[in-house]
């Protein structure tokens, strides 16, 4: 069952209303494990009256967004991060003045979907709207450094207990009805150079810039149609090296301020050796599956592509069969309700592996709703098996509202568990499937194709059972003067097969008479503890656009928006960062205002809702104001 929805203008597709949107064209530039994205939304607006144009996209959990401008009838104009309420009335006091303006904020119960507002477009009027962001992006089984374009963005599930009725809006698009295309180019940047790249999507030839396939330049083929993710796998030389960027500070900024100081940014690929399983590897592992409605979709918009329940329930199964004997397990199933095969966790066995398999492939998507924090609640009741540490498989599409609710309720028992979660298709919550496996010491993956299912499940089951990196600690050896301070907590733990990255702000002088120094990286993994040293040059890099700066605003903004204590203090720090370093968090949003016209825009205001590949959603609730004839 989805939530109830109000639609109080409509939704639009090319059948029937002109849709604004005409393309969208995206320049990235990847260097190592980070992709700095230029994003431009093009639009005309063809009818006989303003319009007000709402424009619903989703981006990865651990994406920032640093800066919006648009393009509007010539001129530029460059919005401005404030708090969120007042951004709000500064747009529509705007409209209500008949100035056009444009707005951009991040969804309030969630951090992977954002919402822009693009209003009083004349008729006739064109409009190009610029978005910038950073992202840390993944590393699959095979070792490829994965970005992704997301195209589709699923309808979220409100419970119960969730929003009043009427403020969601769901909408439904089909593939066939989006009249744009996709432009992406890309380049690709690695010190230990770049062996190739793949996609599922047509590209055009890999060109390499450099002689030493340092830097390289891709671009999808002409003509691609944003009908499925754009998903680029880029495959390195020496990918395990750790490497380090020392960027320099914003122009202007205060020193000693995060965004005034040099930052540096450790990225660790560490190649973790087999060490012998401890009692750990009998644990105690139970799988929680999503039975919502939701689940009965495609992966993706493909013709043969199986529905992410097929895909959930083959993943689950391939883990039942891949068990070490002497662990205890249980699979739980939710929607609406929950179900589970046994009372409480049972040990495993033949027998007991072969009939919870065949159970499994009797599940079906008829549960209803996506109401997760129930059955995750009657896990965290059950008793413990001494000896046998407890971990959580989590099989979903992610389609809920209440994500930092959930995620609260995972954090609260993390100290029972370890959160191993798996994001099923196309459009998969990023927030909530990266949120709950970062709460309870775990790690995320998001299945989208057969292809890659069974390597991604058993690396998870891997980490599961095998112990991983701990008590990290960092000894710096800098030249006199200056001191390396953490931005956040920094990493607990890292498991085989993941990337970690590490921020740090230089106080101090640099001198430019200071040689390259080193810091000391010391890493325990029982029975051994590795002690691994990094050199790193102290020249500056210097850039406008400063993705180590962003990205490292990004993870303290999500570090003090996910922690609950001392809520009040936390609050005001994170909107002192996100306010300095430009990155959107749930306190802030850009908005911009042509004040310049030479007259107000006239005529009645219509609201118009861009579609997208797939299925959006989006809260809605903003009134979107009227304006009267003169």
């Amino acid at each position: 069952m989805w939530p109830s929805a109000t639609h109080r203008y409509g939704f639009l597709t090319s059948s029937n209303l002109p849709v604004p949107l005409k393309s969208i064209l995206v320049d990235v530039i990847i260097r190592g494990f980070v992709a700095d994205v230029v994003s431009e939304l093009q639009y005309q607006n063809e009818e006989k009256n303003p319009v007000e144009t709402t424009f619903v996209f989703p981006l990865d959990d651990e994406a920032a967004v640093y800066a919006f401008e648009g393009l509007i009838d010539g001129k530029r104009i460059e919005a401005q991060i404030q708090e969120k309420k007042q951004a709000e009335q500064e747009y529509d006091d705007a409209l209500s003045e008949g100035h056009q303006a444009f707005l951009l904020e991040r969804e309030e119960n969630t951090s992977d979907i954002f919402t822009c507002n693009l209003g009083n477009l004349p008729p006739g009027g064109e409009a190009t709207l610029k978005l910038r962001y950073v992202q840390a992006l993944a590393v699959e089984p095979d070792d490829a450094v994965r970005f992704v374009l997301p195209a589709v963005l699923n309808p979220r599930y409100v419970p119960e207990a969730g929003p009043e009725e009427g403020t969601v809006n769901i909408v439904h698009v089909l593939t066939k009805d989006v009249s744009y295309i996709l432009s992406l180019n890309a380049r690709v940047e690695s010190p230990y150079g770049i062996n190739r790249v793949e996609s599922k999507c047509s590209l055009d030839p890999l060109q390499y810039m450099t002689e030493d396939h340092t830097t390289a330049q891709v671009s999808l083929a002409e003509g691609h149609q944003f009908d499925r993710d754009v998903e680029l796998l880029i495959y390195y030389e020496d990918v395990h090296k750790t490497s380090a960027i020392l960027e320099a500070g914003k122009f202007g900024a205060a020193t000693g301020s995060l965004m005034g100081d040099p930052t540096l940014l450790l990225t660790l690929y560490p190649s973790i050796s087999a060490v012998k399983l401890g009692h750990s590897a009998a644990g105690e592992l139970i799988f929680l599956l999503d039975r919502s409605g939701s689940m009965d979709t495609t992966m993706d918009n493909s013709c043969d592509s199986p529905t992410r329940i097929q895909s959930a329930k083959e993943t689950l199964i391939f883990l039942l069969k891949s068990l070490p004997l002497g662990c205890y397990f249980n699979v739980y199933s939710f929607g609406s309700t929950y179900e589970s095969f046994y009372p409480q966790s049972v040990e495993y066995t033949q027998e007991s592996m072969s009939t919870s398999v065949q159970c499994v492939k009797e599940l079906d998507c008829d549960l209803g709703g996506t109401e997760i924090i129930k059955p995750l609640k009657a896990i965290y009741s059950q008793p413990y098996f001494e000896g046998h540490p407890r971990q959580i498989f989590v099989f979903t599409d992610g389609e809920v509202f209440n994500t930092n609710e959930v995620i609260a309720e995972v954090r609260r028992n993390s100290g029972s568990h370890r959160c191993f979660s798996f994001g099923i298709g196309e459009g998969a919550s990023t927030s909530l499937v990266k949120g709950i496996a970062r709460a309870a010491g775990g790690s995320a993956e998001f299945i989208t194709g057969k292809e890659r299912m069974q390597a991604k499940a058993l690396q998870s089951l891997k980490k599961a059972l095998q112990p991983a990196i701990s008590g990290i600690s960092l000894n710096w050896e800098l030249p006199s003067g200056l001191e390396a301070k953490p931005v956040g907590s920094g990493p607990q733990v890292i498991f085989q097969g993941q990337r970690c990255l590490i921020y740090a702000q230089i106080r101090g002088q640099l001198q430019a008479s200071d040689p390259p120094e080193a810091h000391q990286l010391e890493k325990a993994l029982p029975p051994v503890s590795p002690t691994e040293t990094t050199k790193f040059s102290l020249q500056l890099e210097k850039t406008d656009r400063l993705p180590v700066h962003r990205l490292a605003a990004q993870a303290l903004l999500q570090e003090l928006e996910e922690d609950k204590e001392k809520v009040e203090e936390k609050q005001l720090l994170a909107l002192e960062t996100s306010l300095s370093s430009g990155v959107v968090c749930s306190q802030t949003a850009y908005v911009g205002v042509n004040t310049e016209l030479g007259k107000p825009v006239q005529g009645p205001l219509l609201h118009r809702d861009v579609p997208f590949p797939g299925e959006l959603g989006a809260k809605g609730g903003r009134s979107v104001q009227a304006l009267s004839d003169h």
